[in-house]
């Protein structure tokens, strides 16, 4: 199992899907928070916390997510990679 990971550069690429997912999310929150596009009109209540502590969690979500989506990916992009690398292979 630890040959296969390697052979599709699985750390690397996870290693890219969280710094990927870290700038989405932080680029976002500080749209928010900083009100980069603007003033945001608050009219809802938010339950123990401010708006700014819900916002970040989604920021995590957000990045974890995002970090996920892009591993993934590029899994998959690096298995269908290997998959014509090998059919070439054969047919030589």
């Amino acid at each position: 199992m630890l040959v296969l990971l390697e052979s599709l550069a699985f750390y690397r690429n996870v290693r890219v899907g969280l710094v990927a997912g870290a700038i989405v999310a932080v680029s976002l929150y500080a749209v928010r928070t900083l009100e980069l596009l603007g003033p945001v009109i608050d009219t809802r209540d938010y339950p123990l916390f401010g708006p700014d502590v819900w916002f970040l969690l989604l920021a995590f979500v957000l990045a974890a997510t995002f970090a996920l989506l892009v591993a993934v990916a590029l899994t998959v992009a690096e298995a269908v990679r290997g998959a014509r690398d090998a059919s070439g292979k054969i047919r030589e």
